[in-house]
């Protein structure tokens, strides 16, 4: 996943920064609410529940902080494959979630924070290479 960002206009949230629409956001908090609920971790059982739940328009929440659902209970619908293709995998392939295949469970990571520190010394190195010569 490609993540694209203005640093003069960077959003406080970091959802902003990860997801492309308010849908995705809203689900991607969500279900890391529902994880931390969990202590951190939950089992592909519990994330197929909260997949199928979503799916069925059977979720309701009263932690959206979106201007017009602040406050209320709000049902929340989102398609399941679209909930596995759009945020589930890409928060795996960005280190935001980590599964575990033996014990078949996933996990909230630090994985993100420790992969852009080490984005951040790539490019300090590159910054440091001595110039190579564009003309042979």
């Amino acid at each position: 996943m490609v993540i694209l960002f203005d640093r003069f206009n960077l959003p406080e949230d970091i959802y902003e920064v990860v997801f492309a629409t308010k849908q995705q956001i809203i689900v991607a908090k969500l279900l890391i609410e529902m994880m931390k609920d969990n202590g951190g971790e939950i089992g592909k059982t519990e994330m197929s529940l909260f997949a199928t739940k979503l799916h069925d328009g059977n979720l309701i929440t009263d932690l959206i902080e979106e201007p017009p659902y602040k406050g209320k209970k709000v049902k929340v619908s989102y398609n399941k494959r679209q909930f596995y293709d759009r945020i589930l995998t890409p928060m795996k392939s960005m280190g935001i979630i980590d599964y575990d295949l033996y014990k078949k469970t996933y996990r909230i990571s630090d994985k993100l924070n420790k992969d852009l520190q080490h984005i951040g010394l790539m490019w300090i190195r590159e910054m440091r290479k001595p110039p190579k010569s564009l003309v042979r």
